[in-house]
């Protein structure tokens, strides 16, 4: 477990996320992490869940339609 501070941001507050965690995540200075809910308390992840969603309709389509995106790929 990592302990995080909060610290002041402007009017807001943060928190300093330590190299550790930044390499576990697979983050860097600039990208986007999300936090959601969970049963156990809340998560902290990289993955966008309206992108995932996104990709999971598009893997149905891609395989209900396989055949025809092998005709345009060609």
């Amino acid at each position: 477990m990592i302990e995080l501070k909060l610290t002041s941001v402007g009017n807001s507050l943060g928190v300093v996320l330590p190299k550790e965690a930044l390499h576990r995540l697979r983050v860097a200075k600039g990208d986007s992490i999300y936090i959601t809910e969970s049963p156990d308390g809340y998560r902290l992840t990289p993955y966008d869940p309206a992108f995932e969603q996104q990709m999971s309709v598009a893997r149905k389509v891609m395989k209900k339609r396989r055949a025809a995106l092998r005709e345009l790929a060609k």
